[in-house]
């Protein structure tokens, strides 16, 4: 899948991973729907290849809702609302696009990879990075399913911890293709470019961020957003009333969705901090005024959306422009470590 000849298109093979990426994020936002609409677990069977194919006939679409009736989830808590094969169909769409988008993203990945590695027309030691991103997206499939099959048994809604791994997997994945991309690009320039490194203040950062994303999918599983509707209070108080410690504090930081969601909103003041001096450094890299721009533009959106989700009683056009703004939070992150572990900052 490699070659070292100058035959090689590093700039078009950045080209479809920005797409790729794009496609990515598309799919977080969708899948945001997917959770904030209950659709999840409409669609009770995974089959990769003919579960493309929505129901066409009455007969289908009756047996579809069946296998949805079956499910714990539509007995304890969907029947008593006297759901209609209408309203049923409202779920399915959501569910059916976000599968539907993640077999095109395989499929746009992989056709044209396949092109350049048999034209040979792959840099040099990027065949197994590639690779590696296309495994990831499989793995992401995967991921997804396992997260719907913890709301088939037993359960009324999906594990929140296979929903965390399932959104920042996706995440992560759309943050190596952006990291590789930019490589590549870098590559198409100057022929003698080498990868960009992270640094350690860009690590920093992006485990701070991570840490966020990760409470806020917690928050998101566990119905925390719900627990409070005022701001900066939470119910009238700084420490919310109702956290419950019997269980012990570990139990609770990973199970009270009170306690998830005020980590949720304070740990956002700490990621702030963070991103502004990340922010500075990467303005001091050559040619990196825009990225700086790109953070600060991101992150006072986030903290906007974040608090009008919360008071407007999670809000569902709101709550998925906050996770979208989450996803362009990260880009823009990725996008100036790239740059600060590409160029040295600038003599003041």
């Amino acid at each position: 899948m490699i070659s070292s000849t100058r035959a090689t298109r590093p700039a078009a093979i950045a080209n479809l991973l920005f797409v790729v990426a794009l496609m990515v994020f598309a799919m977080v936002v969708v899948g945001g729907i997917t959770r904030l609409t209950e659709s999840g677990l409409s669609i009770t069977q995974w089959k990769p290849l003919s579960g493309a194919i929505p129901p066409l006939t009455q007969s289908d679409w009756n047996h579809a809702f069946d296998l949805y009736k079956a499910t714990p989830q539509y007995r304890e808590v969907v029947a008593a609302s006297g759901m209609t094969l209408d309203g049923f169909k409202f779920i399915f769409f959501w569910e059916w696009i976000h599968r539907l988008l993640g077999r095109i993203v395989g499929l746009v990945f992989a056709l044209p990879l396949l092109w350049f590695a048999w034209k040979r027309q792959i840099p040099s030691g990027y065949g197994p990075r590639l690779a590696i991103l296309f495994v990831l997206g499989g793995m992401q499939g995967l991921v997804g399913w396992l997260m719907v099959v913890s709301g088939l048994e037993g359960r009324t809604e999906v594990s929140p911890y296979r929903l965390s791994a399932h959104l920042l997997l996706a995440l992560f994945l759309m943050s190596a293709l952006l990291w590789t991309a930019l490589d590549l690009r870098a590559l198409a320039r100057d022929p003698k470019s080498r990868p960009s490194r992270l640094t350690r203040l860009a690590a920093i950062t992006l485990a701070m961020l991570f840490v966020q994303l990760m409470l806020g999918a917690w928050v998101a599983g566990f119905r925390a957003g719900a627990v409070a509707s005022d701001w900066p209070l939470m119910n009238g108080q700084l420490v919310p009333a109702g956290i419950d410690w019997s269980r012990g504090t570990i139990f609770a930081l990973t199970h009270d969705p009170y306690l998830i969601h005020f980590l949720h909103r304070w740990w956002a003041w700490a990621v702030v901090v963070a991103l502004v001096l990340f922010a500075r450094r990467v303005k001091a890299a050559e040619g990196a005024r825009a990225a700086s721009i790109a953070i600060h533009s991101a992150f006072g959106a986030q903290i906007v959306l974040g608090i009008a989700t919360v008071m407007s009683g999670v809000a569902l056009w709101l709550a998925v422009l906050h996770q979208a703004t989450g996803a362009l939070l990260l880009a823009a992150t990725v996008w100036g470590a790239h740059v600060v572990g590409s160029h040295p900052p600038r003599s003041r």
